[in-house]
């Protein structure tokens, strides 16, 4: 089993196993001295399993190193504000001890809004990784596969948000407000949802304008030697 997992890991790309690696530590590292332990199982966890899982999952449905940096970024930025659970992420107190202003005042914000900028790189990053597998896996053309990617980030971010809608009815509730980062919101997944869509129709245009330079074509082969 040992030797089957350490060929796995050799098969991937270099620049596959040092993404996996990285995020691997990355985890580690937002969880010393964790300031909201009861949840970070939650915001952690299914994040742990996915980067465990990904040699495995590389190996059986490669992707390219691009779409694979581009989940790897996703992931990270989520890493990033799960040690905090978004809600508490501290960026106004770093604007001010590094600027003397805070960027909510600047922006005009209400609430911490970093939940929202991983909501619109869910969006930005995702949908070139859905359209080559759409691509590969489909057989849809260019121009189907974009539109499949689209169609996925809203289902995703729909699916997500009665995710978060079905724990705040199991959980109780302060609890489940601090997990989703609502914050007193009430439109807070429709915002959610369009930012996404936003990061999505961006990330279209970028495609659709370096369609010359599709790197699906450059996707590793599963049994290939690492590169």
């Amino acid at each position: 089993m040992i030797s089957g997992a350490v060929a796995t890991w050799k098969a991937l790309p270099v620049a596959q196993r040092r993404m996996i690696a990285t995020l691997l530590v990355a985890i580690g590292l937002a969880n010393v001295a964790q300031p909201f332990p009861d949840l970070a199982p939650l915001q952690h966890g299914p994040t742990v399993l996915l980067t465990i899982g990904a040699p495995w999952m590389l190996r059986r449905w490669p992707l390219s190193s691009q779409s694979v940096g581009c989940i790897w970024l996703f992931l990270l930025l989520h890493t990033f504000g799960a040690r905090w659970i978004y809600s508490y992420l501290p960026y106004d107190d770093w604007a001010r001890m590094l600027s003397g202003h805070d960027i909510s005042s600047l922006l005009g914000l209400h609430r911490n809004a970093y939940d929202r900028l991983v909501h619109f790189a869910f969006g930005a990053l995702l949908t070139a990784p859905v359209a080559e597998i759409a691509r590969r896996k489909g057989s849809l053309r260019h121009g189907w596969s974009l539109a499949f990617a689209f169609a996925a980030i809203g289902l995703g971010s729909a699916l997500y948000e009665i995710f978060e809608w079905l724990l705040t009815v199991i959980a109780a509730g302060e609890t489940a407000d601090y997990y989703n980062g609502q914050q007193g919101d009430v439109w807070d997944p429709q915002k959610d949802m369009a930012a996404a869509q936003i990061g999505s129709t961006l990330a279209l245009i970028a495609l659709l304008r370096g369609r010359g330079r599709d790197p699906i074509g450059e996707t590793p082969s599963p049994k290939g030697p690492a590169q």
